[in-house]
């Protein structure tokens, strides 16, 4: 919430300095604290992201892919962000890699893929697939942290360096923390290999079913 805040606060004081203000005073602060109260529910959630202009995403995107799956999913995926066919439908992972992910899920995890749920850390397609900045990465998390809070899974599993960092602030790298079981509050991690980098990489695709396999067992304890 804290990173929501700050990006409203922000937001507002350039409005305010395109209006000719040159000082203001804490009241501002406490003006958009008393509105910061997210929706408690992942509809009210996903109709409130689909107006969000907070960062400059908004500006490029042609869809807010907020997420999709089991509401009550004991298993929670979590990306990176959406790319250009993503951005088209407004669903993660409908491309190349998101038909890798379902395979994934389908042929290791054996279930449907619609009985896990799927998001990413930033809602909205960064230019040319880069890599989401810290700041659009920050001002997003709080959307996730909520659909975490609601959906409350057993297991999140975060899909390549950028997913795991953002959600963990553990910046190790992907290949040393990949396959292992990590604790985020009260939830259990298990990052591993982006199906992305599995496509350019696919003598990785070896690490990422011992990982699979590793998800697999805790969901069935």
């Amino acid at each position: 919430m804290k990173n929501l805040h700050n990006a409203l606060m922000l937001k507002q004081l350039y409005q305010l300095k395109q209006l000719g203000y040159r000082y203001t005073d804490m009241q501002i602060s406490q003006q958009i604290h008393s509105n910061l109260e997210l929706p408690s529910t992942l509809d009210a959630l996903r109709k409130q992201s689909a107006d969000c202009h907070l960062c400059p995403l908004s500006k490029t995107r042609h869809s807010v892919v907020f997420g999709e799956g089991d509401e009550n999913a004991d298993i929670l995926f979590v990306g990176e962000a959406p790319g250009a066919a993503e951005d088209g439908v407004g669903k993660p992972f409908v491309g190349k890699s998101g038909e890798l992910l379902t395979k994934m899920i389908e042929n290791v995890l054996r279930i449907p893929r619609s009985q896990v749920y799927i998001t990413n850390i930033v809602k909205c397609r960064p230019p040319n697939n880069r890599v989401p900045s810290a700041t659009e990465a920050h001002t997003c998390l709080a959307y996730l942290r909520k659909q975490i809070e609601s959906i409350n899974p057993k297991i999140i599993v975060t899909l390549g360096a950028t997913a795991y960092h953002y959600l963990s602030g553990d910046e190790s790298k992907i290949t040393q923390i990949r396959g292992t079981l990590q604790q985020w509050g009260a939830y259990r991690v298990v990052p591993t290999f982006h199906p992305s980098y599995l496509l350019r990489n696919p003598s990785a695709k070896a690490d990422a079913f011992a990982d699979m396999k590793l998800i697999k067992s805790l969901y069935e304890k």
